[in-house]
């Protein structure tokens, strides 16, 4: 993808985080590297509905604004003020060349919560993704949030924001895009099955055969990503609830209890 086909790229992934809810008012902001190794990101106070090229911004590793394209009244516009997050994924991460960060409803509902997506739920998850993290809370638009993405950043390329929302990355802004989708996607399911009496991830076995098919066939090697919890995992590490017999006795010695018995 060349320089020119990222503008026009990058105004359309706008429009359609915004028209997929993903984002309200001025919300969210995405970046790609350019051929210079500079990056063009978007503008702060923007709709991400109503972005054009004007409304994009290149600047240099360290921040600095490079260029602004503006229209004729030359209003000096500004970089996202996310943008240190940004650079910090591009600083460790030389393959990847565009970041998207958005809020999502499921999936921000999911880090406001405090849960992470890492359970071993969906095959196309586990191999595109692994397990999705979820980073400490940090104050949006300042260093603490490059800080609370440290820990993952080089195993992962989608992570849940502690109340306030996901981020994803990749080799492309496509790329970078179809993971937000599927980070919500993932999160949507994963609440209907809650819904439904709770989600039951795949076993060890079954992840083993997914890796074998997965290198033969796709040549996909997710053993790299964060390992996300199998349904033996999570039961080693559960406590077990008390049984409806267990409860009925326990009210009964509170009753006698109260009674003076």
């Amino acid at each position: 993808m060349n320089d020119s086909t990222k503008y026009s790229t990058l105004v359309d992934i706008c429009h359609r985080i915004y028209a997929k809810g993903f984002v309200t008012a001025t919300d969210g902001n995405v970046s790609v590297r350019l051929e210079n190794g500079n990056i063009l990101t978007t503008r702060t106070a923007i709709n991400k509905g109503m972005v054009t090229e004007n409304d994009l911004i290149e600047v240099d590793k360290d921040g600095n604004t490079i260029t602004h394209i503006h229209p004729p009244s030359s209003i000096l516009y500004h970089p996202s003020t996310e943008i240190g997050m940004h650079l910090y994924i591009y600083s460790l991460r030389p393959d990847v060349n565009a970041v998207v960060h958005a809020h999502p409803p499921y999936a921000t509902g999911f880090a406001t919560a405090g849960q992470p997506l890492n359970e071993c739920l969906f095959p196309e998850v586990i191999v595109g993704l692994g397990a999705i993290p979820l980073a400490e809370y940090a104050t949006p638009s300042t260093e603490e949030v490059s800080k609370s993405l440290e820990p993952y950043v080089k195993i992962a390329d989608a992570i849940l924001l502690a109340n306030h929302g996901v981020v994803t990355y990749g080799k492309d802004l496509w790329d970078s895009y179809f993971k937000m989708e599927k980070v919500e996607h993932v999160a949507h399911i994963t609440f209907i099955a809650r819904m439904l009496g709770g989600e039951k991830p795949l076993t060890p076995e079954d992840i083993e055969k997914l890796r074998a098919i997965s290198q033969q066939s796709w040549g996909k090697d997710f053993s790299e990503k964060i390992a996300c919890e199998t349904s033996c995992a999570k039961e080693d590490n559960s406590v077990s609830s008390p049984s409806d017999e267990e409860i009925r006795e326990l009210v009964k010695k509170m009753l006698r209890a109260e009674s003076g018995e």
